[in-house]
């Protein structure tokens, strides 16, 4: 493609990065990315394309283009790390089209870990309210590259990762799309993102999006010809991309890159791009660690129904009057177990699914009204719970399920976070399974992104902290509005219990839905054969005990859960001493080895203490891990205690072998630890 002679140009920090911006000889603006020397992005196209008006991809001319640069410090409410730098070389440029008299412009942020953009569209006479038929974005890349990828779907990002080079993603698609509650596939080469890369030569590279504010999610139609990643909106119900209107801004389009696997964990750039917290308090809003009924449901041991009753409505049944199952498990009883569990061990909160009213009747039923979110069953004496919970220091989670019925959930939003207030719930995990109401609407399109936002302001009015599960995948926007405490939006541990994750899962999980964002992965599971609990499921955990503790570690989250049921970790007490000790919150990280599909091994400081602990998970395959302790304070000793697999340990024939032994470490340091198929370690390093 042919360009004007004058291009602008933008380098980054450390100068290893340079970005090229031109426009067409027919005004078409378009990029380009050069890392070391070597192209990341070969010349990429901008632009959007518009409904029932032209479009915003060419005939334009450059108008001006400001520059500036800024290197500041900012502390997250949590995070993995106390401070965060905030470091960048910036490159306005504004386009005019002259023929329509319409301005757009592309803000680029050059970071020393990769590129950032986005477009802004100020308030004028020509733009007022436009229909974007489809962003025109591409990220044009320089070969075949290696690809970590997730099968492009409107609603779902519950599959397993393939691994494979991007010639190979046509070939492997059908096979890749699996079963789900909620899905929508939208090509054969269509991808989601994070998407991770690796080219030929070692170099990573991480593509995804910051700041998804009233617009359609992001995914990738890969051409796979030429290597090039055309954007791809979530449309709404009439099949549009987004209903925008002036002033408005696209999320940020993020490209982080370094030849070091590590360092793509450890990048801000997505959190950077985002706007600092919205809230001038945020003392109410804390880390949780916490148990929950929850897995006995998963795996079939128990219900979240009271009753077997089917075809039923909520305004014509008095439950005091139907006969329970006897599988109910969010009972006043049995949950004052799991409280008393809590307390013993110093965990902060239980998570009770199933306490409220309809969950007899609401799977794959689009009902409109399902739940009202306030409403318990006869045998769930919330205000007992509530009195004994707190008696022992210990808080209970809410939970709201909206099997996809939308507007219902914003119909009883208030009074369900009033009643959270009035019992002292702080926290709250809400749920998307099944086809989004109005039918139409998909997951990750633009009306359903602003109401999963809606939720989270609505919910820091009450000062409540929001877990969301089956909402979309992250974007940073915990830093905006730091109470989004976690996500699921993956393919969590509840699949262990359909058949399994893939060994490898969680050594590609940190390189892509994490980059984001958070995740409530629910690790801790020790149980890992799940017929000891539903006799008729073969279906097991792909992992060994000690690398459910790595996950700690590894799988960072501000909100941890220890899945599985106090009666199992009651046999392993010595081991789930470490999750007990593991904290979810940080003041600083270290990534000590990493290779996505492979192993991540992970090191991080215990916020406001001299402790660190340590996590480690690989693939398959196995391999012996070898770390230095240089992260330590020298001239300081401390005592080291590693959890790790035993002798003949393997996920699939022998999990539950682990080894514990303790040794003095110093900054000086070096461990070289066996990680078993599927396996791990962990270690808390506590100063003496």
């Amino acid at each position: 493609m042919a360009t004007l002679a004058r291009a602008e140009e933008l380098q980054s920090p450390d100068k290893q990065f340079t970005l090229s911006v031109n426009l067409t000889p027919d005004g078409a603006p378009t990029y380009s990315l050069v890392y070391k020397g070597k192209p990341v992005l070969k010349t990429s196209q901008l632009g959007l394309e518009l409904k029932n008006t032209p479009s915003l991809t060419n005939g334009f001319v450059q108008t001006s283009a400001v520059r500036k640069s800024i290197d500041e410090s900012w502390n997250p409410v949590w995070g993995e790390v106390k401070t965060i730098r905030n470091h960048y070389n910036e490159l306005a440029v504004t386009l005019t089209q002259p023929a329509t008299k319409r301005v757009m412009l592309v803000r680029f942020r050059l970071f020393d870990d990769g590129l950032g953009f986005r477009y802004e569209f100020p308030r004028q006479p020509e733009l007022g309210y436009f229909v974007v038929k489809e962003e025109k974005t591409q990220f044009a890349l320089a070969g075949d590259h290696k690809a970590f990828w997730l099968p492009g779907d409107y609603d779902t990002q519950e599959y397993s990762t393939v691994t494979s080079n991007l010639s190979q993603v046509r070939g492997l698609m059908k096979q890749s799309v699996t079963d789900n509650a909620s899905q929508h596939t939208f090509s054969p080469t269509g991808v989601q993102t994070p998407l991770m890369l690796k080219r030929p030569d070692g170099v990573y590279i991480n593509i995804h999006e910051a700041a998804l504010i009233d617009y359609s999610t992001l995914s990738l139609d890969l051409d796979d010809q030429n290597f090039i990643l055309n954007a791809h909106l979530t449309p709404d119900a009439e099949g549009n991309k987004g209903n925008l209107q002036t002033p408005s801004t696209s999320p940020w389009r993020t490209v982080i890159v370094s030849d070091r696997a590590g360092a793509i964990l450890e990048s801000k750039m997505v959190l950077n791009l985002n706007e600092p917290t919205k809230y001038k308090d945020t003392s109410w809003i804390k880390p949780v660690k916490y148990v929950g009924v929850w897995w006995e449901m998963i795996t079939g041991k128990s219900s979240w129904s009271y009753t077997d009753m089917e075809n039923i409505k909520l305004d014509s049944i008095d439950y005091s009057k139907v006969k329970p199952n006897g599988t109910h498990a969010a009972n006043t009883a049995h949950v004052k177990e799991y409280i008393d569990f809590a307390a013993q061990h110093k965990l902060d909160a239980v998570l009770v699914e199933g306490w409220n009213t309809g969950w007899e009747d609401w799977f794959g039923k689009h009902k409109e009204y399902v739940f009202d979110f306030v409403t318990p069953y006869p045998d769930f004496d919330i205000e007992e719970l509530n009195r004994y919970a707190h008696a022992k220091g210990v808080n209970i989670i809410m939970h709201h399920e909206t099997s996809g019925s939308s507007r219902n959930y914003e119909r009883f939003m208030e009074p369900a976070y009033q009643l959270m207030n009035k019992y002292g719930y702080n926290a709250v995990k809400s749920g998307y399974v099944g086809d989004i109401l109005p039918l139409g609407e998909y997951h990750y399109g633009q009306w359903m992104n602003n109401h999963y936002l809606y939720a989270i302001t609505e919910a820091a009015k009450h000062r409540i902290m929001v877990n969301a599960h089956e909402a979309v995948r992250p974007t940073g926007l915990a830093r905006t509005y730091p109470n989004l405490i976690g996500n699921e939006a993956a393919r969590g541990t509840e699949y262990e219990a359909f058949g399994g994750n893939n060994a490898d899962h969680t050594t590609i999980l940190p390189f892509t839905r994490l980059i984001g964002g958070p995740m409530d992965y629910t690790p801790g599971i020790f149980q890992t054969r799940i017929s000891a609990y539903n006799p008729k499921n073969t279906s097991f955990v792909h992992s060994t005990l000690a690398r459910q503790l790595a996950l700690y570690v590894t799988m960072y989250s501000p909100l941890q859960m220890a899945a599985d049921l106090p009666e199992t970790y009651n046999k392993f007490l010595d081991a789930f001493q470490f999750i007990e000790d593991v904290p979810v919150d940080w003041d600083d990280t270290h990534v000590l080895e990493a290779e996505p599909g492979d192993y991540i091994t992970i090191a991080r400081k215990g916020k406001g203490t001299g402790n660190w602990f340590v996590g480690s998970t690989c693939d398959e395959q196995g391999r012996t891990s070898t770390i230095k302790f240089d992260f330590l304070k020298p001239g300081k000793k401390y005592e080291a205690t590693i959890y790790a697999d035993g002798k003949g340990a393997h996920y699939e024939t022998n999990p539950q072998a682990y080894a514990i032994r303790k040794l003095t470490v110093t900054s000086k340091s070096k461990l070289s630890q066996y990680c078993a198929p599927g396996g791990g370690y962990a270690i808390s390093v506590v100063e003496k």
